[in-house]
C-alpha cells in the first residue's frame, strides 16, 4: 500500500503536471488549428442550453479557484481572514456544495445533450464525451466528500490535504504520507483531479489557456445576421 500511495500521490502529480504543461505547449506549437472549444452553440442555442452552460462554466471556475486557494493557502494565514481550521472547513463545504450543485445541474444538461442530441453527438469526438464524463464523475466524488467532512469537523483531513498539495507544488519530499490515511473518497477525488490535468492537453479544455479576463462578460459572437 505504501508503494501505491507513493506512486499515486507522490510521483503521479509530477507526471500529470509535466504532461499538462509540456503537452499544452507542444499542442499550441504544432496543432494550433485544434486549439478551440469546438462549440456546439450553433446547433442548439436555446435558453435551457445557455443557462446550463452558464451554470457549468461559472460554477467550474469558482470551484477551481476555491480549491486552489483552499489547498495552497498557508495555515498561518487563516487568522488574517478571521478563520479557524474548523470554520475554514465549513466554508469550504458550503461553497463547494453550492458551486458543485450548480455544475451538477448545468453539467447534467450538457452531458445529456452531448449524448442524445443527434447533431451535437455527430460533431463530438470521443475525447469530448470522455472529458465531460470525467469532469462529471469528479464532481460527484467531490460532493460525496461533503458528508464525510461533515462527520469530522475538526479540520484534520483538510489540513492533511492542504499539506499534501503545498508539499507537491513546492517540491518537498514526503507529500504522499499526508494523504495515506484519509478516506478513500478523498483519494479517488485527488487521483481523478490529477488525471484531468494529465489529459488536459488532448482535450478541448486547452481553450482555457486563451480565455481573456473579459471572457465571462463577452457578447455572443455574431456569425450571421438575418437579412
Amino acid at each position: 500500500m505504501d508503494f501505491w500511495n507513493n506512486l499515486l500521490f507522490g510521483y503521479y502529480p509530477y507526471i500529470a503536471g509535466t504532461v499538462f504543461l509540456v503537452g499544452s505547449l507542444v499542442r499550441f506549437d504544432m496543432s494550433q488549428y485544434t486549439w478551440k472549444t469546438g462549440s456546439s452553440q450553433l446547433l442548439d442555442s436555446g435558453p435551457r442550453f445557455r443557462r446550463a452552460s452558464n451554470w457549468f462554466h461559472v460554477g467550474f471556475i469558482l470551484l477551481f479557484f476555491g480549491h486552489l486557494i483552499g489547498l495552497l493557502m498557508p495555515h498561518s494565514w487563516y487568522p488574517y481572514f478571521g478563520l479557524t481550521v474548523e470554520s475554514k472547513q465549513i466554508l469550504a463545504m458550503t461553497a463547494g456544495g453550492v458551486f458543485g450543485l450548480a455544475i451538477l445541474g448545468g453539467g447534467g444538461v450538457l452531458l445529456h445533450r452531448r449524448l442524445t442530441d443527434p447533431r451535437v453527438r455527430a460533431q463530438s469526438t470521443r475525447m469530448d464525451v470522455f472529458i465531460l464524463v470525467l469532469l462529471y464523475v469528479q464532481l460527484i466524488l467531490g460532493l460525496l466528500t461533503i458528508p464525510v467532512s461533515a462527520a469530522h469537523l475538526n479540520g484534520a483531513e483538510m489540513i492533511a490535504l492542504s499539506d499534501w498539495a503545498q508539499r507537491i507544488v513546492t517540491f518537498r519530499p514526503g507529500a504522499a504520507a499526508f494523504v495515506a490515511h484519509v478516506p478513500w473518497v478523498y483519494k479517488v477525488h485527488l487521483f481523478l483531479g490529477l488525471t484531468v490535468f494529465l489529459v488536459f492537453p488532448f482535450t478541448r479544455l486547452v481553450h482555457i489557456w486563451s480565455a481573456p479576463i473579459w471572457y465571462l462578460g463577452r457578447r455572443y459572437q455574431i456569425v450571421r445576421t438575418r437579412g
